[in-house]
């Protein structure tokens, strides 16, 4: 690890339903969700009293009803919350240019030059903390530490309103007794298999012996070694010209149903097609990125004629890609996928181009995020990325 750098991973606690919370005062201290608008709806955000009794995001709102009677309900305003994140990244670029958001509530930011103005990182950290307080009345988490993987660690060990500062000195008490589903990679279905070599904690993983971590990691054994030992040397990023535009995922339990393999590849298409949309932009060449249950990792595009943003055409081609290297893989077992688009141009470029005949697609991409403009990402969805169940 860098001795020269100071990372802070600033998450806010329960953003959307802290906002909700507190704008209407009769909904503090009561269990509350933000979207569900129906029983066949899903969570978007919980309230930490909603939190103590198992709801969680993204969990179906039957299920939320049934183990909280009496919760509280209220519809996602994104408009809004997007305005209160502006005024929480006004005050992070305060303390520093680099600053990397990864939502709405979180970022990275890299305090390793601003120590001669604002004093040492946690006196930042606290100075932003309170500032985020008296600004917009919402509290924070922050993790402090000399990488960002120990720094996102850090930030979720006292939620909420926590502060957790890892060094050098401290790491290892800090990082060995903790559960080592904490370490990004580490699923439900990876903690199993650690679980046979009898590795719970971020110290047994450190400690364990290289045939056990290559029997469970292959290849990439000593990365997750030095993951528990606290080695990150990724740099915060704070803007770059995009060259690509992508979503992925990494699944809990194997991917080997080419039926389901279909369905979370439309729903990554239909996240790319909308993140290009939401910057004006389109894509000349469509990827696909696999990887395999043994971490093997493959990538494969090509290019669409004209340049597109269109739900339909990106998955249309993402699923040929996948057939194409399904045919080489069979029986394959996918722990992750991806769809993105790269070769980007602005969106009224299309114009430039030979047009392709008229589906009425883009007529239902712009009407689903006119719907999710409004109303958030979980109000409206393709049917056939539900899962049947």
């Amino acid at each position: 690890m860098s001795n020269d750098r100071k990372i802070l991973h600033i998450d806010m606690d329960a953003f959307y339903a802290s906002v909700e919370q507190r704008d209407n005062p009769e909904l503090r201290g009561k269990p509350l969700v933000v979207g569900g608008g129906s029983n066949r709806g899903v969570v978007a955000a919980a309230s930490y009293e909603a939190r103590r009794f198992g709801i969680r995001s993204a969990m179906p709102i039957r299920d939320a009803m049934r183990r909280c009677p009496e919760l509280l309900r209220v519809p996602p305003r994104m408009a809004h919350y997007q305005g209160v994140s502006q005024q929480i990244f006004e005050i992070f670029r305060t303390y520093s240019p680099l600053v990397e958001g990864l939502s709405l509530d979180e970022a990275f930011l890299d305090v390793s030059d601003s120590r001669s103005l604002f004093g040492s990182e946690n006196s930042i950290a606290l100075r932003i903390k309170n500032q985020i307080r008296s600004v917009t009345e919402l509290t924070a988490s922050v993790g402090v530490a000399p990488n960002k993987l120990l720094a996102k660690i850090a930030s979720d060990l006292e939620k909420p309103d926590g502060l957790v500062v890892i060094t050098h000195e401290n790491i290892h008490s800090i990082l060995d007794p903790l559960p080592v589903r904490v370490i990004p990679g580490v699923g439900r279905e990876t903690f199993a298999k650690l679980a046979k070599f009898h590795i719970y904690t971020i110290a047994d993983l450190r400690n364990a012996s290289r045939r056990d971590l290559t029997s469970v990691f292959g290849r990439f054994a000593e990365r997750m070694r030095q993951r528990a030992s606290g080695i990150d040397d990724r740099p915060v990023v704070a803007s770059r010209d995009e060259k690509s535009i992508s979503a992925e995922e990494t699944y809990d339990q194997d991917l080997s149903d080419v039926v389901v393999m279909n369905r979370e590849l439309l729903r990554l298409a239909e996240k790319t097609a909308a993140r290009l949309r939401s910057r004006k932009l389109v894509a000349g060449t469509i990827q696909v990125k696999i990887r395999e249950a043994d971490f093997t990792t493959y990538t494969r595009q090509r290019s669409i004629h004209p340049p597109s943003c269109s739900t339909d055409q990106l998955f249309q081609m993402a699923k040929q890609l996948l057939a194409a290297w399904l045919a080489e893989h069979p029986e394959a077992r996918i722990r992750l996928l991806g769809v993105g688009g790269s070769e980007l141009a602005a969106d009224g470029q299309r114009d430039l181009f030979a047009s392709l005949p008229e589906t009425g697609k883009d007529d239902v991409d712009q009407a689903v995020d006119r719907i999710r403009e409004r109303f958030g990402a979980l109000a409206v969805g393709r049917a056939r990325t539900l899962d049947r169940s």
